[in-house]
């Protein structure tokens, strides 16, 4: 069970890394105080600072693809020890 509890907190990091909405409705873009790099993206783009939010998307894209890669190596590593079948 322990492999499926941690399985799902990282999948759910991975989800709020690029939650927009409810941020944006709940906490906003604080100057300096409250900042998210889905909100950043989105106030590039309302600027026009399309490098800027190109640059924030490709690092969001490598973190999210690193930690599912984590995630599936670690899965894969825990069916190889308790001899379950591996896909």
């Amino acid at each position: 069970m322990k492999p499926a509890i941690l399985t799902a907190i990282i999948i759910t990091f991975a989800h709020t890394v690029g939650e927009f909405g409810v941020v944006l409705m709940v906490g906003g873009s604080i100057p300096d105080e409250t900042k998210v790099a889905s909100v950043a993206i989105y106030e590039m783009v309302e600027i026009m600072d399309y490098k800027g939010a190109h640059i924030y998307s490709a690092l969001m894209v490598l973190i999210s693809f690193l930690v599912l890669v984590g995630v599936y190596s670690f899965n894969h590593q825990q069916n190889k020890k308790i001899g379950g079948i591996v896909s």
